[in-house]
């Protein structure tokens, strides 16, 4: 495979940075609950081929699917393709309030809160889905007007104004010039089919650590491992402020982890074994899905040649890393040495395991690993800033309090049985002498009690850029809850 050329002089004025991010004073304001659909879309891109299997069927659902033309003077001076057979699909998640949807509340026009690229190897054995969090302030290129929109002139902003001023193609353009990465395909999801892909295949299950009573997702839901179906599912994908942390971050780090168990429900033989169940989730997934027109039935063909492959190797699912913007508040910025590994990575069509690039370490991703957090000082908002720190590393943050009593002597990292393979990883980015493993504790999450010696993080080391901090559709979501 060749190496493809990467432009890193414009990725450091685009919103990545080298240097560690200024201590914040306070955790970036709660935005808006977003609609992130990559969920649904990941799904489709992944399994939709499948439909080539259903023999007659296949001519029905291909005639779901809706197309728009992108064109080369929409997208201008392109990366090179590397010479594989490897697909690189650009993904989209849509959310417009208009006729049925209409009941999630109004608002004129089109938008996305979710922008992925989903990487099919050559071999169709193995793929990784990339998403780009919708806050990332990056350098925007020019866009053309089309069909009726106002087209974009190159400026930094948030990633997702591409789709808003250009549509699909300029949403296109933004991320090749972002990654360097050359782009094949789109797929747009909206989300109105999200609720029927999840009948269709009997729910998909999930685990609780505690209680949730949210108001605004109109979600009740017990703690503990279950099957979630349609509206339960909605409100589930849509919580954010009664589960984890409440940021948007944590809510990508958690759909990340529903669509992993929904990939797993799909190529699974329950479902491709079972012809009325396949066809009700292909069927709600088309008629949700618009592609470029070069995604055709022969290339869907070609995919679902792999799908049994794909379902038995891996399927990693990554979040470009980033880390809380200082100048921008509110938004985040791609860390510079990491998200250029990554998108080489992905352009150059190499692999990687579940712990980062292929033969990195054997120690437990920090994506695996759940961290409630506790303040056991007298300092106000210290949690809040440390679980700020954890999450840009890439832990999930489920919990954010106090400790019962004040003040605790030494900081402390609880952990059962079950949580124990994690303990060493959080220890190792702790300064030496704030660790001190206790394991006595019941709770399967890893639970750091801040205390008065608390001395911060350790700086981000030079194997960080290995640990790409993903996961791959065998990740079982109960696991560390």
């Amino acid at each position: 495979m060749h190496a493809l050329a990467h432009p890193l002089g414009s990725h450091v004025s685009s919103g990545l940075t080298d240097a560690p991010s200024k201590p914040v004073e306070q955790r970036p304001a709660r935005r808006r609950r977003r609609w992130l659909w990559w969920l649904v879309a990941a799904v489709t891109v992944v399994v939709v081929a499948v439909a080539a299997t259903v023999g007659g069927v296949y001519v029905k659902l291909t005639g779901n699917v809706k197309h728009v033309d992108v064109t080369p003077e929409d997208l201008g001076p392109r990366p090179a393709k590397v010479a594989t057979k490897a697909l690189n699909v650009l993904v989209v998640g849509s959310d417009q309030r208009s006729g049925k949807n209409a009941k999630y509340g109004r608002f004129p026009g089109e938008r996305t809160d979710t922008i992925m690229l989903a990487h099919i190897s050559p071999k169709r054995d193995n793929a990784m889905v990339v998403s780009f969090p919708r806050d990332s302030m990056v350098q925007l290129p020019e866009c053309r007007a089309r069909q009726g929109l106002p087209g974009q002139r190159p400026h930094l902003g948030m990633i997702n104004e591409s789709f808003n001023s250009g549509g699909i193609t300029c949403t296109w353009k933004t991320v090749e010039s972002l990654t360097g990465i050359h782009i094949d395909h789109f797929v747009k999801v909206d989300f109105t089919g999200f609720k029927g892909m999840v009948d269709a295949v009997g729910g998909v299950e999930v685990c609780l650590p505690e209680p949730v009573h949210d108001k605004k997702a109109l979600l009740t839901l017990p703690a503990g491992r279950q099957t979630l179906k349609g509206e339960q599912a909605l409100g589930y994908v849509r919580a954010r402020y009664s589960l984890g942390d409440g940021s948007d971050i944590g809510r990508i780090q958690r759909q990340q982890m529903f669509i992993a168990s929904m990939v797993k429900k799909v190529m699974s033989g329950e479902t491709l074994t079972d012809p009325g169940k396949l066809f009700g989730f292909l069927d709600a997934a088309t008629k949700s899905v618009t592609t470029d027109p070069g995604l055709t039935p022969l290339v869907m063909k070609d995919l679902a040649t792999s799908a049994q492959g794909l379902a038995a190797g891996q399927i990693h699912f990554i979040t470009t890393p980033w880390r809380y913007s200082v100048t921008y508040p509110g938004r985040v910025e791609w860390v510079g040495p990491q998200s250029r590994k990554l998108f080489q990575i992905v352009a150059q069509d190499r692999a990687v395991t579940g712990s980062g690039v292929k033969g990195g370490q054997s120690r437990v991703p920090r994506s695996k690993i759940q961290v409630e957090v506790r303040n056991g000082t007298t300092r106000s908002g210290l949690a809040s800033l440390v679980a700020v720190r954890l999450e840009e590393r890439g832990y999930h943050i489920a919990k954010i309090g106090d400790a019962p009593r004040k003040p605790y002597p030494k900081t402390t990292i609880a952990y059962s049985p079950n949580g124990a393979a994690g303990a060493p990883t959080l220890t190792r980015d702790l300064l030496a002498s704030s660790g001190r493993p206790v394991p006595r504790a019941t709770t399967a999450r890893l639970v750091l009690t801040i205390g008065d010696d608390w001395k911060g993080l350790k700086p981000p080391r030079q194997d960080d850029a290995a640990d790409l901090n993903g996961f791959d559709a065998t990740h079982d979501s109960c696991a560390g809850a």
